[in-house]
């Protein structure tokens, strides 16, 4: 059984980014900051935990985070070597993008119907909630927290392997075994410490923002600085993130003796 090293793909991690910090930043202020802000600008105002009416905002929704997947997939092949020029991880992405997001659809696409479903049923009878419904929602949220870790590594595996979608998700699982309570550990880090650092950030900018020009709404200056830096930080977190599951699916590879496949760049 392969334990991955949670430490050694840190490591690995601070010194891919300080070697090629730059590489990284580039890639983040083009594929994760300037769609983020773009949707941000579009999105309209909407009550809090409620969505937007449906709009022309729900294309520039997909637009940005289709635009972030190959984000995601750029920065993987950037992490995981050998080395090549941003533009040329930025056209690896695009190229790799159909197979991450039909990967990404087989198993999150049910998870998301069948948990909206049962929210629904649960929503219609707010007095007396389905007990089953209830249920039934609580186990499809832990399933959906299971299939998230053992198939954290299918971003790592669509940047770096020539497979197919359901390739894709065999290949995580099988990479992960042994590795689940590892993994989840560093994913809930990881979300929690994104959460928390984000929050705190967004708190003394807004505080700031509204010292400086006096309102933070959509379409004001201090609401345009409270997303420029909200979204550079999350440009941050979202490039030490993959870059730290590029690093563990490196580790991984070659800790089992299996030969890579070729990316195809």
């Amino acid at each position: 059984m392969i334990k991955v090293s949670l430490s050694k793909a840190w490591e690995e991690t601070t010194a891919v980014l300080a070697r090629d910090g730059r590489l990284f930043f580039a890639v983040a202020l083009a594929l994760f900051v300037l769609p983020g802000l773009i949707l941000n600008v579009t999105m309209p105002e909407a009550p809090a935990g409620e969505f937007p009416p449906p709009g022309p905002w729900i294309a520039v929704a997909v637009v940005a985070v289709l635009i972030s997947f190959v984000g995601q997939l750029a920065v993987i092949r950037l992490a995981i070597g050998p080395h090549i020029a941003v533009g040329e991880a930025i056209i690896h992405g695009l190229r790799r993008l159909p197979y991450y997001v039909g990967a990404l659809a087989l198993w999150i696409l049910p998870v998301i119907v069948i948990g909206s479903i049962l929210y629904a049923m649960i929503a219609e009878g707010v007095e007396s909630p389905s007990t089953v419904a209830a249920i039934g929602l609580i186990a499809v949220a832990v399933l959906g927290v299971f299939l998230a870790v053992r198939l954290i590594l299918a971003s790592a595996v669509a940047s770096a392997e020539t497979v197919m979608p359901q390739q894709i998700l065999v290949r995580s699982w099988q990479l992960t075994t042994g590795n689940w309570w590892r993994l989840f550990a560093f994913l809930l880090l990881a979300c929690i410490g994104a959460l928390v650092l984000l929050a705190a950030v967004a708190s003394v900018v807004g505080l700031l923002a509204r010292m400086i020009f006096g309102d933070i709404g959509p379409l004001t200056l201090g609401g345009l600085l409270l997303a420029i830096v909200s979204q550079l930080l999350s440009a941050v977190i979202s490039v030490i993130f993959f870059v730290m599951v590029a690093r563990i699916y490196a580790q991984l590879t070659a800790r089992s003796g299996a030969k890579v496949p070729k990316s195809g760049t």
